[in-house]
Order: C-alpha cells, then structure tokens, then sequence
C-alpha cells in the first residue's frame, strides 16, 4: 500500500501551483522511455467530463502522472494498477477475505504444487485474449528480471507450466507461503504479447506511455496533463459479462495533492468527489447536526459531505503509525529507555487532540483491528505498557541517561503528524527527557532513517494484510546494511531469533493455522519485551465523499462495506474497484 500505500498529505514540495502551464501528459517523465507503440484501443468517448458523468479524486500522486508501468511500485499514476492492469485475486480487508479476480480458483494440488485457473473471456484492451501464457510470463520474471520487485520468488520457483489456455501450475522448489499469497493478490498480470519485448530496464523502468491492461479503463490522453489524470470507460472489460460489473460514469480524473485546506475547500465546493487526503477539521463538519448525509438522518455537512462511519473514528485503519528509534546509537538503544518513552506517552490525547478522534490507539503490540484474531492477549496483559508517568521516570533513571537532546522527525507539511510529535515531545519532556520536534523534508527525513543517523521518527511503513507477517518482516528484516534503503528495519535490530521467527512464518503453509499462530505469538511477545518500534497509533483510510452527484459510497453496516481508498495498494489490490462499480448517479 502497500505502500501504499502512504499518508495522503503534502508538503511543500507537492502543491499544485495555481494557474500552472497545462502540457501533455507525457511531457517530461523520471523514468525511461518507452517506445509509443499504436494499439487498437476502443475509442475514448466524445462527451465532455462534468460532475454528472465524472469521478474526481485526490489523495495519491505527488508528482506528474506519466508512468504507467505498474512494476514501478512507487511512482505509477494512480489508477495503474486497479482501472488499467488487475491481478488474480482482490483481498478484502474489512472481511479479511480474498476474493477471485482474473483467476476463477486456485489450489495446492500437491505440497508443491499451485494451481491457478482462469477465467474464459477476459481480453486485453487491444482485444487480444488474456491466457495462460500471460500468467506464466509475469511469473517467470521473477526468475528471468532480478530488478523485477517481486524476484524474491525466484529462488522458490522450479517451474512454470502452461496447461491449456486456462490454466496454469506453478511448481516450487520449496514454498515461502507468505511471498506467494501476496503475489496473488498484490502484482498484477502483464501482457506478454507487448511486454515479451522488452528489455529489464524497460521493464523496471519504462514509463509505458500506452498500457493495455485488462481492467475496467483506459487512459484518455486528450484529457492528462501535468496535474491529473483521466480515464474512460473500456467498454470490453471482461467483469461486466462475467460479474455483471460496470461504471455508470463515463471519467475518472485523478488530481495531484494539494495541500489539506485547499482540497478541503474543493470537497465542499464539489469539485472534489472523493478525497483521499487527510482532511483538518472533517469529524466536525460530518457530525453537523442540521446535516443529512446519504444514509438519512445525521451526518454529512449541508448533506453531501459523508465517510465510512457516521460517528468516530469515521475512517477505516490503513496502517500502524509508530514512534521508530534507532537502536544503534544511545540513548534509543536502550531498553529501559524505550520502556521510559513508552510509559510516557499518553496516546489517547494524540486521538482525540491531534485527530478529533478521526483515529483509534494502537494497541502495544501495533497490530491492526482487522488482525485482532492474531493478538496474543496474554503477552500484552503480561509485556505490554500503558500511559504511566510515573513509571517512566523510574525506568528513565535505570537507563544512563544524562539529559541529552533527543530529536523526534516527521517530513515538514505531514501536519497532522507535525502536531502529534508535538504532544509527544511534551510528554517526554514531562518525564525528564530532553525531547526536541523537528520536521525535515520528506527527503531529508528519509535519508536519516536510512542512514541511521536520528534518534526518533515516526512512521507508518507497513500497511494492512491479512495477517501481521508483512508488519513483522519490516520489523526485523536482516542483514542490517549501512544503508537501509529498502524501509525494512529502519530501527536496525539486531534481532538474529526474531528474524529466524520470521523466515520459519513464511516457510509455514497458511493451512496449517495452529503453527502459525504460535510463531505469531512468539513474535508479539519478542516485540513486547524489546520494543524495537514503539506503536501510537492506527492511521486512517483516508476517504472523504461529496455525494451531491453520486451516491452509493462505502459505509459500515451496509452488505457492500468495500474499501474507498485509491492509494497504490488499494486500488488495485483491495475493493476500491468494487467501490466504483456500487457508485450510483443522484
């Protein structure tokens, strides 16, 4: 999400500029050329975009949308992934669910052996049958690309074979049950009748001006620039016959972010139809009590302002926000140091202070709502900490610290983030520590992290899954490397059992639920005791709805509570696209 799958705020360096010099969409591009290739591609629609036939969204690019090449995880246009390419299956977070995308099915029919069976009539959008053989080609780039981003498979795949056009069996040497249950839902299918050509810096790097995917819209050129961009219907999309799926507006336009008033002023101009930014002041415009929401009676400022729940903390969670230190430099290295700031932290007053209680507190372990079945109750009963001042001014004084200044960072502009490290900075403060908030920029911020040279920072790097393992790997991934440029173990624990913990999770099949479960708990009860990443808080799935010309929007309580979310990772791997089909125009 995903990353993804990341916060939906803006620093300076992300702004839109007012009267900005509109050019082509494919005017200037950070990644590698790719050749324009002329596909036969259904005609965008003559009619021009308004409210009543277009979705405007906002919450995901940061910069000019002119990638689309979804194996460029982090910089692709949003809709990349989702509108244009899909992938097997959909996971479901609110359900913890998977549910069966391009594939009809697919099962282990020996211990190593998987196999995947696809649906029959789904095409590409230059109408060229989606097979087999398209399935087998993205999955032997993990042997045949080391640059791809999921090549971590190739040392766990024998073989790929293509049974019948439908059909086909992944052969393993052994089985890292987690890497393969993400592909599946996370990497989208390619087109090996285009992609076959290319070469791995094309692959890996190339800007793909012209993608044909199998989804649900194509790019309208005529319509992208600099600061959005825009989608038409692709009246072929395989869905519609075979789930009885289709959108009921003609475009989706995509903005860049601005900054969180700005767009906030959109939304309530209705300029904006869903925003996926975080959004000052939202719990109190939404709770209005003249309002009137599309769910009737209370709830939707001037009765077109709405999100997934009517009352706190209105928004799903999308991750773990957490308190990082960095265990290799003193005073964050010690652990009854970490124990001090833990017990000094009143996360409740960042809920309901910092957030309108837009959020809830995370528990000690971090892990997400939707994984409260993995939670290990009696480790936390037994390990975990609470709000204690007290407390922590006895474990501070165990510690060695002498008062030295400890710095807290978050980029510059993440204001909601700017404000909680300030209540966090005074809590320290409270207890004896010489806690100090800085705010770099983004890039600053992450080259620290990664060259290990802050005290604290606070971050939110792994997102929502089915179960904690991608929280975990991120924890304690090794080796440690002088740069951690990958964002795994950005804390740097030196964690030799934990790690072990880890790997013996994903050589765990996901059938057998009782083994996993006591590695989970193993995990949880390492993290209490060590606190390699102090949790604060569950960051939301930012979504905000105007419905003033289309309604139908995801809510909790009703049968088709899907994610409303286009952040890379939620697009095209959970139900936003389920979200748009449900849309209806008033």
């Amino acid at each position: 999400m995903l990353t993804g799958k990341k916060k939906g705020l803006v620093g300076a360096m992300a702004v839109v500029l007012a009267g900005a010099m509109i050019v082509p969409l494919l005017a200037i591009s950070s990644a590698t050329a790719t050749t324009r290739v002329s596909h036969a591609l259904p005609a965008p629609p003559t009619a021009t975009p308004s409210q009543s036939n277009t979705i405007y969204t906002s919450g995901t690019m940061y910069g000019p949308p002119n990638v689309f090449n979804p194996n460029e995880q982090g910089s692709y246009a949003t809709g990349t992934e989702g509108l244009v390419y899909e992938t097997l299956w959909l996971y479901d977070p609110i359900k913890n669910d998977y549910i069966p995308w391009l594939a009809k099915g697919g099962a282990w029919t020996t211990p190593t052996s998987y196999k995947i069976s696809l649906r029959s009539g789904v095409t590409w959008s230059d109408g060229t049958p989606l097979t087999a053989t398209d399935v087998a080609f993205t999955i032997n780039l993990a042997k045949t690309d080391p640059g791809i981003y999921y090549s971590n498979l190739a040392a766990d795949i024998a073989s790929v074979t293509v049974n019948d056009p439908l059909t086909v069996t992944v052969n393993f040497k052994h089985v890292s049950a987690e890497d393969w249950q993400s592909f599946l839902y996370q990497d989208p299918i390619l087109p090996q009748h285009i992609m076959g050509t290319w070469s791995n810096t094309e692959m890996n790097t190339g800007s793909n001006p012209d993608p044909v995917g199998s989804g649900p819209m194509l790019v309208d050129d005529s319509l992208s620039n600099l600061t959005q961009v825009c989608y038409y219907n692709n009246p072929t999309w395989w869905a519609t016959a075979a789930l009885g799926l289709s959108f009921k507006f003609t475009y989706l336009c995509d903005e860049l972010n601005s900054s969180n008033n700005v767009e906030l002023e959109d939304m309530l101009a209705g300029e904006l139809t869903l925003s996926n930014n975080f959004l000052p002041g939202i719990a109190s415009l939404i709770s209005s009590p003249a309002s009137t929401g599309n769910l009737g009676g209370k709830g939707g400022y001037g009765g077109f302002l709405s999100t997934f729940y009517t009352k706190a903390p209105y928004m799903l969670s999308a991750n773990t926000t957490w308190l990082e230190p960095n265990l290799s430099k003193f005073p964050t290295s010690n652990l009854w140091f970490r124990k001090a700031v833990a017990e000094a932290i009143n996360t409740q007053t960042i809920v309901s202070v910092d957030y309108s209680d837009l959020v809830d507190a995370a528990n000690p372990t971090g892990l997400m709502p939707s994984q409260s079945s993995y939670l290990d109750t009696a480790a936390v009963k037994a390990y975990g900490y609470t709000y204690d001042p007290k407390l922590a001014k006895a474990d501070l004084a165990k510690s060695g610290y002498k008062g030295q200044k400890v710095t807290i960072e978050c980029p510059t502009g993440w204001t909601d983030w700017m404000a909680a490290e300030d209540l966090v900075a005074q809590n320290l403060k409270a207890v004896g520590i010489n806690a100090v908030a800085t705010f770099p920029s983004y890039t600053a911020r992450t080259t620290d992290l990664t060259d290990g040279t802050y005290n604290f920072a606070l971050d939110n790097n792994a997102s929502i899954a089915a179960d904690p393992y991608n929280y975990f790997y991120r924890e304690f991934r090794l080796p440690i490397l002088k740069q951690q440029t990958a964002q795994d173990n950005w804390e740097r624990d030196a964690n030799p059992a934990a790690w072990a913990l880890v790997k013996k999770l994903n050589a765990t099949p996901m059938s057998d639920k009782s083994a996993r479960q006591t590695i989970f708990n193993q995990l949880e009860t390492i993290e209490l005791q060590t606190l390699p990443e102090i949790p604060l808080w569950y960051n939301g799935a930012w979504a905000q709805y105007n419905t003033t010309h289309w309604s139908n929007w995801p809510h909790s309580g009703i049968a088709d509570d899907y994610t409303p979310v286009t952040w890379r990772g939620w697009l095209g791997n959970m139900t936003t696209v389920l979200a748009l089909a449900a849309l209806k125009p008033v």
